[in-house]
C-alpha cells in the first residue's frame, strides 16, 4: 500500500498533519472536557465527572469550539508541540495514542467511518456526565478514569 493509500494518521507525525487532519483525529469523547484534579503532594491527576458548561449533552461537542480558549480560560488547546504535556489526556485518545505510536482503535470515526461509533462503543461520556452548572464541590464528583 503507498502513502497515498495508507491513511494519513499511519505515515505522518503529528507535527506534519494540516490543520483539517490534526481536527479530525478528535473522536468526540469529550473526555478531555471533564474537569481533573490534580494531587499538590503527588502530581497525580484525579477524573471528575462534571464537564465543561460548553459541552452539548447529546453531540458531546463543544457548542463555542473557536471561541473557547476566551469563554473558558483553563481550556486547553491541544498542538503537536505540546503534546508531551498532555499525559492527562485519556489513554484512548487518537493524539495521545498516535503520539506514544500506537494506531487508533477500530471504533474512531476515521476507522470504522461512522462518526457516531464512539457513542455506540461507550467512549464517549455521553449520559455520563453533570454538566459544570450542576455540579457542587468537584471533591464530591471524583470517579475513575471514564
Amino acid at each position: 500500500m503507498s502513502a497515498a493509500q495508507t491513511p494519513f494518521w499511519r505515515h505522518k507525525r503529528l507535527d506534519e498533519m494540516s490543520r483539517i487532519e490534526w481536527e479530525s483525529l478528535c473522536d468526540g469523547c469529550a473526555k478531555c472536557c471533564l474537569f481533573k484534579l490534580q494531587d499538590e503532594d503527588t502530581d497525580e491527576i484525579h477524573q471528575t465527572n462534571v464537564a465543561c458548561r460548553l459541552i452539548d449533552p447529546e453531540t458531546c461537542q463543544c457548542t463555542r469550539y473557536r471561541e473557547r480558549s476566551q469563554l473558558v480560560p483553563d481550556c486547553v488547546t491541544l498542538e503537536p508541540h505540546h503534546l508531551d504535556e498532555f499525559d492527562w489526556l485519556p489513554s484512548t485518545c487518537a493524539y495521545r495514542l498516535l503520539h506514544e505510536g500506537k494506531d487508533l482503535p477500530d471504533w474512531h470515526p476515521l476507522v470504522s467511518g461512522d462518526l457516531t461509533s464512539v457513542f455506540a462503543s461507550g467512549h464517549s461520556i455521553r449520559g455520563r456526565f453533570i454538566p459544570q452548572d450542576e455540579a457542587d464541590d468537584l471533591q464530591d464528583c471524583l470517579v475513575p478514569a471514564l
